[in-house]
């Protein structure tokens, strides 16, 4: 009788355990994922991500790091982007390191300076100028200018692809895409309507441009979508009387701020939302946040804003807030919201709940979140990075 292969089986037995206990490692660590989605708020990821991300930057009891002089001017903005912070105003743009150190800067006079950002790039111009000013992605600032000057909305998103929008001999405006080495990857020129603004999708395959025109003394605007790859639009969207002041492209879709309410679409321009400011006015805003956008309302048309609220792309309400003193500046970015005044730095989740708060704020005048929820704050003359505990 043949005997049984007694080392044929003990080579079985080692390979089931090891299956088994590959099969337990990835149940532990599927389940361990999902833990942090559903309870992030509660194990505050965030704060190990600021710990990992600015462990070398040193910081007093407060939070605070040295300020740092920046390149001040009037008009400042500053943003905070992956790998830095980008500073513009009518003394030019700045960039720096998280540690205050300057890394780039473009010193010139700007009337009327633009900064408008993605998480990884800044781009800078002088509305109605003839050049613009690309920061960030770890390259060297790039200059682009285009060939009738005259730019009048400039977006860039986070593969550095940009949407220009500006002045074009023989047309109403025209819409430019550029690729993240500025090399363009369309054109589109319009006669018979005024384009006021366009911004790309986080991808780069779809542009949504925004057109004006006048019919017996009455103005439409009307969105359009194309794809980046061909001219004619996939889709275009009528918003009749609707006046677009702002506009965003994130993975939820696309965002149209109006004086009065908010207007929210999907990739596609389909699934329209509207959330209507009324009976508020409209005194600040930020469509930055993860999902979100955040709104300042007033009761009255003069005054300070009176309650802040914040609201997702399908037009819910996600939290409220009254407000007692005067918001001097207001950031969105990530899950996170800041609200600098007078006397505090507040900085809350997208419902609006208290996530921490700042009472020393060196006589801040701007702030701007970064992704994890440290806060750039600045005054006239200096800036400096608050990292929550």
């Amino acid at each position: 009788m043949k005997q049984p292969d007694r080392a044929a089986s003990a080579s079985k037995k080692p390979n089931f355990l090891m299956r088994l206990l590959a099969l337990v490692l990835t149940g532990v660590l599927v389940l361990g994922a999902v833990a942090l989605v559903v309870f992030r708020e509660q194990l505050n990821v965030d704060a190990l991500r600021r710990w990992l991300h600015y462990r070398s930057i040193r910081t007093g009891q407060t939070g605070q790091t040295e300020p740092f002089t920046h390149g001040g001017g009037d008009s400042l903005d500053i943003a905070c982007l992956s790998d830095g912070y980008l500073f513009s105003s009518t003394a030019g743009a700045h960039y720096y390191a998280f540690s205050g150190e300057e890394l780039e800067s473009h010193i010139t006079h700007t009337e009327k300076p633009v900064l408008s950002v993605s998480d990884r790039f800044g781009v800078t111009y002088n509305a109605g100028g003839d050049s613009l000013y690309l920061f960030g992605g770890g390259q060297q600032p790039r200059v682009y200018s285009p060939e009738s000057g005259g730019i009048l909305s400039a977006r860039v998103n986070n593969n550095g692809w940009m949407a220009v929008t500006a002045l074009q001999s023989h047309y109403r405006g025209a819409v430019t895409v550029l690729d993240e080495d500025q090399k363009p990857v369309m054109q589109l020129n319009y006669s018979s309507a005024f384009v006021t603004d366009a911004v790309l999708s986080p991808g780069g395959d779809t542009v949504a441009v925004v057109t004006l025109t006048q019919t017996e003394g009455a103005f439409q605007t009307t969105l359009h979508l194309h794809r980046t790859d061909r001219a004619e639009p996939f889709a275009t969207v009528t918003l009749d009387g609707f006046v677009v002041l702002d506009m965003d492209f994130d993975s939820k879709g696309i965002w149209l701020l109006g004086e009065s309410s908010l207007i929210t679409l999907s990739a596609k321009g389909t699934d329209r939302c509207d959330y209507a400011f009324d009976p508020g006015y409209l005194k600040g805003y930020a469509l930055d946040g993860d999902g979100f956008a955040v709104f300042l309302l007033g009761r009255y048309r003069a005054g300070a804003a009176s309650h802040a609220v914040t609201v997702d792309h399908d037009g819910a309400v996600l939290g409220q807030l009254p407000l007692t003193r005067q918001v001097l500046s207001m950031s969105a970015r990530g899950r996170y919201v800041a609200l600098l005044d007078g006397h505090d730095l507040n900085i809350y989740t997208r419902d609006m709940s208290l996530y921490n708060t700042l009472d020393d704020t060196r006589s801040a005048r701007h702030v701007a979140l970064c992704e994890d929820g440290g806060s750039l704050l600045a005054n006239s003359q200096e800036a400096w990075l608050y990292i929550p505990s």
